[in-house]
């Protein structure tokens, strides 16, 4: 018979001392998790282009690792580099990497856009689960939270190969997640409109790539998009003991505007 799991019902996220990386924690996102990280006392890990560090560096007390999450070379070594530091154990992974082009039907989209956009949001993501898994299992009690988006559910014009591709970081994840239970948990958040990617013309959203999307704080529940720390309790818990008996799930924070 297994042994009774116990709750710290008075934290969210993981223990202090844990050791968490977050792969893109330059970026705006990425930033604000990284300073949840270290408000709550885990030993953090950043992995990012060097020159995203360059232009927003990380806290003094996050380790900066430098990666181009689209070679393969690149993030093996980078996560060498990482285990040396961690003594070859990590507690939780969570990955922002991803980017969009501009907007463009399908029939209209050209073959290198659509590479590339998969590329930074897919390839990068299998890259990143693959090398940091083996440190991952040896904790024991891993967490991986990869980020997707509200477009892999809702049909919006002109970003196939973004939606595509998180659509099957989607897949991905839960496929890791079953590869690799019951000692690492695999789970997906899906933000929709956040403040830092998106301007508001007219009262409506302009996304990251450009694009009208006829999103207004109006159509959004909640009546409001999020800011980047809206997002931060949500990896966290995901990242965390709390969350023990989650995996292969997507959290959507969306403000409501995502039913699936």
């Amino acid at each position: 018979m297994c042994a009774v799991r116990t709750y710290d019902y008075a934290r969210l996220g993981p223990p202090p001392g844990a050791k968490v990386v977050v792969a893109g924690g330059c970026g705006g996102i990425g930033s604000a998790i990284v300073e949840g990280c270290v408000a709550t006392g885990l030993e953090t890990y950043v992995l990012d282009m060097q020159a995203t560090y360059d232009a927003k560096p990380c806290p003094d007390d996050v380790t900066f690792v430098p990666m181009d999450a689209h070679e393969d070379e690149s993030v093996q070594q980078a996560v060498a580099d990482l285990g040396a530091k961690t003594g070859g154990i990590l507690d939780a992974m969570i990955n922002l990497v991803g980017a969009g082009n501009g907007p463009a039907p399908i029939t209209e989209l050209e073959t290198w856009s659509w590479d590339e956009v998969i590329s930074r949001n897919l390839r990068s993501a299998f890259l990143i689960c693959k090398y940091t898994m083996p440190l991952l299992l040896k904790s024991g009690d891993g967490a991986v939270v990869n980020t997707a988006s509200g477009v892999a559910y809702r049909g919006v014009k002109g970003v196939g190969s973004y939606a595509a591709a998180k659509g099957g970081l989607i897949s991905l994840t839960k496929t890791l997640a079953v590869e690799n239970a019951p000692t690492v948990r695999c789970n997906v958040i899906a933000p929709g409109g956040v403040t830092n990617k998106v301007k508001i013309v007219d009262g409506e959203v302009i996304g990251p790539m450009g694009l009208r999307t006829g999103v207004t704080n109006a159509t959004i529940p909640l009546g409001r998009f999020a800011d980047p720390e809206d997002i931060v309790p949500a990896a966290l818990f995901l990242a965390g003991p709390s969350s023990a008996y989650m995996t292969a799930q997507v959290l959507h924070l969306s403000g409501g505007l995502v039913q699936p």
